[in-house]
């Protein structure tokens, strides 16, 4: 059997009913409100079923199918093992005298001549007698060559000694997001471990923050970014041996972040923090609420254009065979179950339809109310001698 099309009543019919009721309310005065009541009914139901209709023939919002976020800026790439070992200073690197160190020249039976020397801005010291030399960025044995050949105008056979007391040129500069941000001296060629030990290695702003990437300034030409997560997660290929002069920038934690969306209860930003899983994103949010598809959690890595599609069963059995290391940029996505979008499309239909249902009951109980009123006024009347 074919079910009869439902009858959508125009303005014209309603005031065609409104006329109708009002013949048949003067007949019977007496019904007059429970008429005007059902009336009043019929009127509020046909306009639901106008909105419902209408409300199904319209799209209902449908789930993106294809899950794309928005594309993260891309920054500079790290250096692999291989690239960084180029880079690596050597472990015992010949000195080179520079700006601010302390040197002491000793010339042996010449006491009028030794002493202590500090190297100016121009990289020169001054020796009695001998007057000004100039040892910037050369090596101990350079410099103690070029001091006695100047005195050998002046001596016959000097024997000169020269030593480095403080090396206060062979320094690294740390800045960023660290307690100690500044200059750092060094008697040798430090490590990159022993710099960020040295400047507090910890972002002033969030003591729970820690550290994924730094950048290493080398000269005016040399811009070298370095994993740490990878370095503190204990692999000492990434420990950067650190050359004279060199500036190290810590970035804001803030700014490495994983995103966790969709059907969780709290969707938000999450900080990158070394070794971090799938799990412990998932963790932090809440895990899947009660309107998630558990079976269908994705992955989405910008930087790669790849997107992984996981069960929430294999993450949480007890082998744990299966997990995933995040990285910065990494978009969680947690979709709704099928009941949970059809409740959604239902929500969308039915709630507007009971809302103007309620407002036009509201509306015409006013209504009746003032003609209750009138109507105990005329009577009232009636009954005065």
């Amino acid at each position: 059997m074919i079910a009869e099309p439902l009858a959508i009543h125009s303005p014209v019919t309603l005031r065609r009913a409104d006329a109708l009721t009002l013949v048949a309310m003067k007949k019977h005065p007496t019904s007059r409100i429970d008429q005007s009541m059902s009336t009043l009914r019929v009127r509020a139901l046909l306009v639901a079923l106008q909105l419902a209709v209408a409300g199904c023939a319209s799209t209902a919002p449908q789930p993106i199918p294809d899950f794309k976020p928005v594309q993260k800026s891309t920054s500079a790439p790290l250096l692999s093992k291989e690239d960084l070992a180029l880079l690596e200073e050597s472990v015992n690197p010949v000195y080179r005298i520079g700006s601010g160190d302390v040197l002491r020249v000793e010339v042996f039976g010449r006491p009028e001549v030794s002493g202590k020397h500090i190297v100016g801005p121009d990289g020169t010291i001054t020796v009695p007698i001998a007057g000004d030399i100039a040892v910037n960025d050369r090596t101990r044995d350079e410099a103690r060559s070029l001091i006695d050949q100047r005195l050998r105008v002046y001596f016959t056979r000097p024997f000169v000694n020269l030593m480095v007391d403080d090396y206060s040129s062979n320094q690294v500069t740390v800045l960023g997001r660290v307690e100690r941000a500044g200059i750092q001296k060094f008697a040798h060629s430090p490590t990159l471990a022993e710099v960020l030990a040295g400047a507090g290695a910890m972002p002033i702003l969030d003591k729970q923050a820690t550290l994924t990437r730094c950048a290493i300034m080398r000269g005016r030409e040399k811009l070298i970014w370095v994993d740490l997560k990878a370095l503190l997660n204990g692999d000492p290929a990434y420990n950067l041996r650190m050359k004279k002069g060199d500036i190290v920038y810590i970035p804001d934690s803030s700014d490495t972040a994983v995103y966790v969306l969709g059907s969780v209860p709290k969707p938000g930003s999450y900080r990158l923090t070394p070794r971090m899983t799938l799990l412990d994103v998932l963790a932090q949010a809440g895990g899947p609420n009660e309107d998630a598809a558990p079976g269908k959690i994705g992955i989405h890595r910008a930087g790669a254009s790849q997107s992984e599609i996981i069960d929430l069963k294999d993450l949480i059995d007890g082998a744990r065979k299966v997990n995933y290391t995040l990285e910065d940029g990494d978009v969680v996505f947690v979709p709704r179950n099928t009941m949970a979008e059809i409740g959604y499309a239902m929500r969308q239909v039915i709630t507007p339809a009971i809302s103007v249902l309620q407002f036009g009951m509201s509306l015409q109980t006013i209504k009746l109310q003032q003609e209750t009123t009138k109507l105990q006024i005329e009577t009232l009347k009636a009954l005065k001698p």
